[in-house]
């Protein structure tokens, strides 16, 4: 395996009734608050009236901003730092899914800076502090809540890319299931392609000798094929929501990336149609990670083929490693699909008329992936293969 550091500072908080500690742990950072969240969910489920119930009980100065998109845009960010720096913001409480999360990182970044906050998300600028923050998660998806990452777009040049500091580690992330539970069906299944892409994208690396992370990497992704199924014919099934929601955080909080080097080739894609089109990102993914996955076989079969026997159960009677590989690609495509995924941009009325302006905003740094390095050609032919 690499040689690897591991590092995470998040405080878990998981399980049922646990918002009763939220107070605990904002108030060593400050009186003043500010409330980050979407648009309203947490209003209607009751989730907004339980939280400001505890800051109310703590005495917390409260600010609000509302309206985070599901692709989070950095002139949402930009209001958030500037009230923090407005209202002498002294800790901020992220409510919402991993949108709100990564617009929150940013928000807390750009708080200590003086410059231009894009300037942080395309690297031209490294973040020296950050604002602290906690997290109330809402959404079982992205693993935003337990590690230092964070997405952004910037709807005016229709980039979008990731970014991430060890100043933006939340310090603390509540997690009850129960939260999870008004998720409508399409964000439920966003969820599980996106968690599962993460796993896939850890998966696919050049690394020797990784018998214990493979291994935990296929046994979390079982439990979210055999979960969620279940869970979108019972979406208030709290046993299956607690499930997935640990399996989302497991996915991208560095625990299973040990000793590898990730990919990570499908969401740069992902991230250069949503930013010119604003698609879903567990949506885009059901698109792209079949067809990246295809287009990558023959680097290395046996990996695809492993994948395919351990987690899709494919049967290797007879068949090549590249037939036993092929197999379970298709498996795994159909089983998104199953959950009623989009499986072509065609479902999101997306032609071939601006693919060329999506391989400039993939290629933007050059070549990319690790796995395999994916040039502009490679790119157009995987996004031709998703129409």
């Amino acid at each position: 395996m690499n040689a690897f550091s591991f590092y995470n500072p998040v405080k878990l908080i998981f399980g049922k009734d646990q918002l009763a500690k939220l107070t605990n742990e904002l108030s060593p950072y400050g009186k003043k608050v500010l409330v980050v969240y979407g648009g309203g969910s947490i209003k209607r489920n009751g989730l907004y009236d339980q939280v400001m119930a505890n800051l109310k009980e703590a005495n917390m100065e409260v600010f609000e901003l509302s309206g985070v998109e599901p692709n989070p845009r950095l002139s949402t960010a930009i209001k958030g730092a500037e009230l923090c720096k407005k209202e002498g913001i002294d800790v901020v409480l992220a409510v919402g899914g991993g949108s709100v999360i990564d617009c929150t990182k940013l928000i807390v970044a750009a708080a200590k800076y003086d410059g231009d906050a894009w300037d942080l998300v395309t690297r031209k600028a490294i973040p020296t502090e950050a604002l602290p923050f906690g997290t109330v998660l809402t959404l079982a998806a992205t693993g935003s809540e337990m590690n230092s990452g964070s997405v952004i777009t910037n709807e005016e040049t229709l980039e979008k890319y990731g970014w991430g500091s060890p100043h933006v580690f939340p310090k603390f992330s509540i997690l009850d299931p129960v939260n999870t539970f008004t998720v409508p069906l399409d964000q439920t299944v966003y969820g599980i392609v996106d968690m599962m892409s993460h796993m896939f994208e850890q998966y696919y690396n050049n690394a020797t000798n990784t018998p214990v992370q493979d291994e935990m990497i296929e046994g979390v992704l079982r439990a979210v094929i055999d979960a969620g199924p279940k869970l979108v014919k019972d979406l208030e099934n709290y046993e299956l929501r607690e499930t997935v929601l640990f399996a989302g955080t497991l996915g991208l909080n560095g625990f299973l990336q040990m000793g590898y080097n990730g990919d990570w080739a499908s969401h740069n894609i992902e991230h250069a149609i949503s930013a010119v089109y604003d698609i879903p990102h567990g949506g885009g993914l059901a698109i792209v990670f079949p067809r990246w996955m295809r287009h990558n076989v023959k680097v290395n079969p046996a990996r695809f083929a492993k994948m395919a026997t351990n987690v899709f159960g494919v049967n290797t009677e007879g068949k090549s490693v590249e037939e036993v590989a092929y197999e379970g690609i298709d498996k795994l495509a159909a089983f998104w699909a199953s959950l009623e995924a989009p499986i072509k941009l065609a479902d999101y009325n997306i032609d071939d008329s601006k693919i060329d302006l999506m391989v400039e905003k993939a290629m933007v740094y050059g070549p990319y992936g690790n796995f395999n390095k994916l040039n502009a050609e490679d790119t157009k032919q995987i996004l031709t293969a998703c129409l």
